[in-house]
């Protein structure tokens, strides 16, 4: 007889080593390593180019928008590259290292080994806890794929080659230039 596991608990990733990210999707504790630098680099890039224009207070603003929060959503924990939640929704930031509202928003940038768990593990809990919009960028592939949440299932808005400009939910007021979200060279 095959011996089953206990789920992982928000203790076991006090466990994990600083270096990696722990992540606890669907009761299994997963220990990852940190992004390659381009994915890094894609990330930062993308984050500070909308959170330059929404992370503020005055319009088109009134975002949170954070790097690599951890998620507690019901038993899983996820650790997006970024994620904005409407200050209307989130008036003021919790102390706790932690946050257990759903964002608004996620993107997730993919990584070759990761892929697949972004696609599909966590694309299912962010869905299950109405996450609102849900965006990938592929650094290798230089995409940007726009998902909106509809009938508890992922609906894509858009989708954009990088150095193409992007006007895209939730955050259509902008027109960003996508050109500066790659790493080069």
């Amino acid at each position: 007889m095959r011996e089953t596991k206990p789920a992982a608990t928000f203790a076991d990733l006090d466990q994990v080593p600083e270096t990696m990210i722990g992540q606890i999707i669907d009761g299994a504790l997963l220990v990852l390593p940190r992004p390659a630098l381009p994915h890094a680099q894609t990330t930062s890039n993308a984050g500070a180019d909308i959170n330059g224009r929404f992370g503020r207070a005055r319009p088109p603003g009134g975002w949170w928008i954070l790097d690599e929060p951890e998620l507690r959503l019901s038993a899983d924990a996820l650790v997006p590259d970024l994620a904005g939640w409407r200050r209307e929704r989130l008036p003021a930031l919790p102390s706790e290292p932690f946050l257990a509202l759903a964002a608004d928003w996620v993107l997730e940038v993919l990584s070759p080994s990761t892929a697949s768990i972004d696609r599909i593990a966590k694309a299912r809990v962010y869905a299950r806890e109405g996450v609102r919009w849900l965006w990938f960028i592929d650094p290798l592939a230089r995409t940007i794929e726009v998902n909106r949440l509809e009938a508890g299932g992922w609906l894509r808005v858009g989708a954009f080659h990088g150095g193409e400009p992007l006007r895209a939910e939730p955050f259509e007021a902008v027109e960003f230039d996508t050109a500066d979200w790659f790493a080069t060279g």
